[in-house]
Formats: C-alpha cells, sequence, structure tokens
C-alpha cells in the first residue's frame, strides 16, 4: 500500500492506494505554518481515522502546490514509517511530454491531473480542476501537455465579493434556481455557479477549436459537481483523478521513492 497526497493551497485529500485501487480516502485543511511534527501527529491521527496501520504502508507520493507543506508532510512520513517520499517536481517521470514555455514550472496538481487522465480515459483530453484556483488544461492524442487557462475559484470569487464591498453578503454555494436572480443571495450565485459553468463551457470551445478537434472533459475537485451539473458540454467527473496520476507517477518511479 502506499500513501497518496494531493496537497492544495485549501484541502489537502490523502488516500491510500493497493494494486491501483484507492480507498480510505480524507479531505483535510492544508496547514502551511505545521511543522514536521505537527504534520506527523495529525497524519497518523488520520490515518487511525482510516482504520490504516503503519507498517501496511509501502511508500508514498506527494503532489504539493504549498513548498512548506511538502517538507513537513515529507518529514512526517519519514517519522512515521521509515519511507522517504517521492515528490512530484523536475526530474520525475511522468510519461508527458510537457510543451508549455518552461517545462519546469508545471505544478505538480497539473502534472498529477494530466496523467491521471491519461492512465484512465481517452485523448486528447480537457481537463477542469476546481479548487482555491480553476485550471483547465489540456493534453494531446500524443500525450502532450499543451498548456490551459487558471482563473479564480468559485470560493475566492464569493470572498472577494464580501470583502470588498460593503453591501454584497458572503453566501454559500448553491446551485441557483434560475440565471435571472431576483435577490441578491440569487444574483450572486448565479453569476459564481452559472458563470463558471457559462466560463468552462466557452473555453472548452475555444481550446477545440485552437487544437482542431474534439476533446474528452474531465472535471476533479471538491465544487466539480456542483458547477459541472450547469455545464452545456458533456464533462465528466472523477474525484480521484489527481489520486490515480499519483499512483501512475509512483509506478514510473518506484526505483527512485
Amino acid at each position: 500500500m502506499i500513501l497518496a497526497v494531493d496537497v492544495g493551497n485549501t484541502d489537502t485529500v490523502v488516500g491510500c492506494i493497493e494494486e491501483g485501487r484507492i480507498f480510505h480516502t480524507e479531505r483535510i485543511r492544508t496547514e502551511p505554518n505545521a511543522t514536521g511534527a505537527e504534520a506527523a501527529i495529525k497524519l497518523r491521527d488520520l490515518l487511525n481515522l482510516m482504520s490504516v496501520r503503519l507498517e501496511e504502508i509501502e511508500g508514498a507520493v506527494i503532489a504539493s502546490v504549498v513548498p512548506p507543506v511538502t517538507a513537513s508532510l515529507a518529514e512526517a512520513i519519514e517519522r512515521l514509517t521509515g519511507r522517504q517520499s517521492l515528490i512530484v517536481g523536475p526530474g520525475i517521470k511522468t510519461g508527458l511530454n510537457v510543451k508549455i514555455d518552461d517545462p519546469s514550472t508545471l505544478g505538480a496538481d497539473l502534472a498529477a491531473g494530466a496523467v491521471g487522465v491519461i492512465a484512465c480515459y481517452s485523448t486528447p483530453a480537457i481537463v477542469i480542476d476546481m479548487g482555491t484556483a480553476t485550471t483547465i488544461t489540456l493534453v494531446d492524442g500524443k500525450h502532450c501537455f499543451r498548456g490551459g487557462a487558471i482563473f479564480p475559484g468559485v470560493n475566492l470569487g464569493f470572498s472577494a465579493l464580501a470583502s470588498s464591498t460593503s453591501l454584497l453578503p458572503d453566501i454559500y454555494i448553491e446551485k441557483p434556481k434560475r440565471c435571472i436572480g431576483t435577490t441578491t443571495a440569487e444574483c450572486m450565485r448565479s453569476g459564481a455557479i452559472l458563470g463558471t459553468a457559462s466560463m468552462i463551457d466557452g473555453m472548452i470551445d475555444r481550446m477545440e477549436e485552437e487544437l482542431g478537434e474534439k476533446c474528452t472533459h474531465i472535471a476533479t475537485g471538491r465544487l466539480a459537481p456542483a458547477i459541472i451539473s450547469c455545464c452545456r458540454h458533456e464533462i465528466l467527473c472523477d474525484e480521484n483523478l489527481l489520486l490515480k496520476g499519483l499512483w501512475a507517477i509512483y509506478q514510473k518511479n518506484s526505483g527512485k521513492a
């Protein structure tokens, strides 16, 4: 069994994988200021909650967009299991041919998502990852990572509205009943949910037009189900896409882990 960890700006997803089968997944808050010891205590408690024994863990792989957490989490895993973690980054085998201007700047989360798509779906594919930021990236039919787009996530947009305006409230995310809202809260939900869905639909159209062919569409992230249900394109939701990618990356690099 390996431990796969996806560290995002807001949440961290921890999953246990054995022979490609994902089980015991949990989502916790990302804590950038935690020390290695604090991370070890939290991870130990989490594994106990998941009924996973430390001696069952044969290795670990981490994809992180928060460098301080990467270091403390790798230290925590080594303290608990005696295993060094494989950290997704430059020099790690992914199977991707990265076609962006500076391949070394490709985020570990984007790499893991792309590898997960190649392992589990047909390409070319457009990957929508909805977290603190929303990313839309494209992997072509030759498994080349071609690039994509980044824009603020739904919660980030809500927070910006509530903190930067005097009269707009801080509201919860809920699918709007209609596009033309008749209350302030309805208007904000329409803008955030339907506006984001429309943006995703529009970006899919533009990316497919630039590529010159139709793509498979896959979405992941905590907010994906609520948003994707409002899109007009057929988009598959896969909450474990990045963990699947991390498993594939670990297999390619098992000699280095």
